[in-house]
C-alpha cells in the first residue's frame, strides 16, 4: 500500500531537511536548480508542473508522480487537464507506464475525491 499524501509530504520534508543540512553543498545547488525550473516564467508554473508529471510517469517514479500531481493541482490544474497529461505519458512511454497510470489515478482520486467523474 502506498503512502498517503500527508505521509509522503512529512517524509519528503524530513528527508529533504536531512539532505540539505548534511553539510554537502552540492545537494543544495541541485535542489535550488530543481526549484527554479518550476517557477513561473515564460511558461506558467502549472504547465511546468504538468510537464514534470508527464516526465515522471514516463520515468516511472511514483514519488515524483505524487509530488507533481499535488503541485499541478495547487497551480490550478483540473482533473481533465491531468487526464490529458496522463495520456501523453502513456503515449510517450507505452504500456510500461500503465502501472504508474494506475498509481496516478489512485492518488488523483485521493487528492480530488469530490470530482470522481468519468468522461462519456
Amino acid at each position: 500500500m502506498s503512502k498517503s499524501l500527508n505521509e509522503f509530504k512529512a517524509y519528503r520534508l524530513e528527508m529533504n531537511d536531512k539532505i540539505l543540512n548534511s553539510g554537502f553543498n552540492d545537494f543544495k545547488k541541485f535542489f535550488a536548480l530543481d526549484n527554479k525550473a518550476y517557477l513561473e516564467g515564460s511558461l506558467p508554473a502549472k504547465y511546468k508542473e504538468m510537464m514534470g508529471l508527464a516526465s515522471s510517469m514516463v520515468l516511472r517514479c511514483n514519488d515524483c508522480i505524487l509530488y507533481h500531481i499535488d503541485k499541478s493541482i495547487q497551480e490550478g490544474a483540473t482533473r481533465q487537464e491531468l487526464f490529458e497529461v496522463f495520456n501523453i505519458a502513456l503515449i510517450v512511454g507505452g504500456s510500461i507506464v500503465i502501472p504508474h497510470l494506475r498509481f496516478a489515478m489512485e492518488k488523483l482520486d485521493e487528492i480530488l475525491p469530490e470530482q470522481q467523474t468519468k468522461l462519456l
